[in-house]
């Protein structure tokens, strides 16, 4: 769990530190975000390939090689003197800290007898609950504090207990072995290909208007292209380095969708709120994201409980519960206005902290109840592949959605401020009136209000734009419940272990 708090960390520690970044490397802020995308291109790409390298390399040894990587892509970040320097060693950062999540996955669900799956589920999903949360906060106090070489110093002490407590405590079992000598080249390439210019659209896409950008576009296609020419292959050939086949179990399929749209949501929210404090209601950065503590404080509480209780319980009801709850948070910030304070915004975080403890740690174990154990490494990295880009995909959606929205809000709210509004007008002549007893002349006082006036209809248009997402994302989670019915209600029993 180490090494996965640490990589996850990773993913959103940067995203407040990108202005002294770019300023400390005589960069824009445009450029600094490379150091974001190329982080998440290159972890995306290494996912998927995480159960076929832990069986080449043996399982323990893939876990040591991939911390002991980051660790020192990490330092190397922190004595960067350039920005490129920056993005290669955010690349090679990435590479390496791409298998940890799965592999952490599969040591912990491999390790535990199947009644208790649900217990080591619980405390492994602080780590990729949490950790996201705790970014922002970690990566704003250091980055004030000290400065924002030591948001990737953090990572060595970390990165050390990990790499020995690894070679004192895991061991690779015996089912762990090379399963062919073949090396399918093709796939690994189209794969990498694939996944990473997917990654690039997703994170760059809405920055440079989507598909009327021409590399953009371009860029696109290729990425479905190399996906679906992948697929094909690696549903042809006999020794796939990814083996898709697992999503005949209707239950893992099942599970890998529902995770994906949770990861919509739960990363969608997570851009939401901050750019709600800071852009409509004036809080600073680290305060900003002091204030998303709650919904990892509620995680924190809730996963090891229900990791605890759920043996007692059938999951899938656990589940249920969950998603409601987490629809009726979205429900609640939906209703906010720009009179928000910080105890409006503290409750439905808490209560969303909650319920994604009673999502995250069933839906883990439930998906995987029908798994092999050989066939775990495998089953965790597309798992965890899916939900990333689930992440991605909820990004980028909430950011499109809310310039859309914000537009067409701007140009409805817009055309009722015009001289036939009684209410317009004396808003007008009041805010020109404040103009000129401050000095002011009429003309400049004139265009002074009209520029109070649209900034004051931008922001309402942005709070409905914010409040219909929520609204959407609410519609969306309850719309996934009827896709638990699918699912079976896991065994107590361990599933079939191919013979040696």
């Amino acid at each position: 769990m180490l090494s996965t708090f640490m990589e996850v960390l990773d993913t959103t520690v940067v995203n407040v530190s990108l202005p002294h970044i770019a300023g400390s490397l005589s960069a824009t802020i445009d450029e600094a975000t490379w150091t974001l995308t190329s982080y998440l291109v290159s972890n995306a790409i290494i996912l998927p390939l995480t159960g076929w390298l832990s069986n080449f390399f043996g399982r323990k040894r893939m876990l040591m090689l991939s911390v002991t990587g980051f660790t020192i892509a990490s330092f190397a970040c922190g004595l960067a003197p350039t920005l490129p320097f920056l993005v290669v060693c955010r690349v090679i950062q990435g590479a390496c800290g791409g298998s940890l999540q799965p592999i952490s996955q599969a040591v912990l669900l491999e390790s535990f007898p199947p009644q208790d799956r649900g217990k080591a589920m619980g405390f492994w999903g602080l780590g990729i609950v949490v950790a996201p949360l705790l970014g922002p906060v970690l990566g704003g106090w250091l980055t004030d504090s000290y400065s924002w070489r030591w948001v990737f110093y953090i990572n060595v002490p970390i990165g050390v207990a990990s790499i020995i407590m690894t070679r004192l405590f895991v061991f690779d079992p015996h089912y762990i072995k090379r399963a062919s000598s073949k090396i399918d080249y093709w796939g690994i390439g189209m794969l990498a290909v694939g996944i990473g210019l997917l990654q690039v659209v997703l994170d760059k896409g809405q920055e440079k208007d989507w598909f009327a950008t021409m590399w953009i576009t371009v860029v696109a296609v290729a990425a479905v292209v190399a996906l679906v020419a992948f697929m094909f292959r690696e549903l042809m050939i006999d020794h796939p380095v990814v083996q898709l086949r697992v999503f005949k179990d209707r239950t893992y399929s099942t599970g890998v969708f529902l995770m994906s749209m949770l990861g919509v949501g739960l990363y969608g929210t997570t851009v939401l709120i901050p750019l709600i404090l800071q852009t409509l209601l004036g809080y600073p950065a680290l305060r900003a994201g002091i204030a998303m503590a709650p919904r990892g404080l509620g995680s924190f509480i809730a996963m090891p409980i229900v990791g605890l209780i759920m043996s007692k319980f059938d999951p899938r009801k656990m589940l249920a519960l969950g998603l409601f709850v987490c629809a009726l948070t979205l429900f609640q910030f939906s209703g906010l206005d720009r009179s928000a304070g910080y105890w409006d915004f503290f409750w439905p975080q808490l209560e969303m902290g909650l319920s994604l403890g009673l999502v995250f740690v069933p839906l883990t174990t439930i998906t995987m109840s029908g798994i092999a154990k050989e066939k775990m490494g495998n089953a965790t990295s597309l798992f965890n592949l899916v939900r990333n880009l689930g992440g991605s995909i909820g990004i980028s959606a909430v950011q499109t959605m809310e310039v859309r929205l914000q537009q067409t809000n701007t140009n409805v709210l817009g055309a009722h401020v015009n001289p036939f509004s009684t209410a317009a007008r004396n808003m007008m002549n009041m805010m020109e009136g404040m103009m000129v007893s401050r000095g002011g002349d009429a003309v400049a006082a004139a265009q002074q209000a009209r520029a109070m006036i649209f900034g004051l209809v931008q922001r309402e248009a942005a709070m409905i734009s914010y409040n219909t997402i929520f609204k959407s994302l609410g519609i969306l989670f309850i719309a996934l419940l009827p896709f638990i019915l699918i699912m079976r209600r896991p065994s107590q029993k361990a599933p079939a272990v191919a013979a040696h």
